[in-house]
């Protein structure tokens, strides 16, 4: 799916991550803050936040064993379908995700054990892929 952007590169994120939920009125935890990527987001409703799996304290509401990949940005405000773009291909491989946007570019987020295969769709899409943790395969020759 073709962007304004350009090509799209991606690169994956050393670590596992969480996705966490607490009460809507908490401060934003000390223990989310290391590392280097983290993200909160409040609503209404809860406050998210996104961090390193080791920092989670027991107790706290998280979805735990998420691998991450950031888009290379900045990425201008008027460029259109750039989530389309990355989204598609890992729903029409049936791979979930957890999107986090920032001024300058997008984050996603996919279960650890399906890395592998979020970064064959994506590579079929023709999305490059840099920096893929040890293991992963790497695309057939052409």
């Amino acid at each position: 799916m073709p962007t304004s952007a350009g090509p799209l590169v991606l690169s994956t994120l050393p670590g596992r991550w969480a996705v966490c939920r607490l009460h809507a009125e908490a401060a934003v935890p000390a223990w989310a803050e290391g590392g280097s990527f983290f993200s909160a987001t409040r609503t209404r409703e809860e406050l998210s936040i996104v961090c390193e799996e080791d920092a989670v304290p027991e107790g706290v509401k998280a979805e735990m064993g998420w691998a991450a990949l950031k888009l290379h940005g900045p990425i201008p405000f008027g460029t259109t379908g750039v989530l389309a773009s990355l989204t598609a291909p890992l729903a029409e491989a049936g791979i979930s995700l957890f999107a986090v946007s920032t001024y300058d570019t997008d984050y996603l987020l996919v279960k650890a054990e399906s890395l592998a295969e979020a970064i064959s769709a994506l590579r079929k899409a023709g999305i490059e892929i840099r920096g893929e943790p040890k293991g992963t395969p790497s695309p057939p020759a052409a």
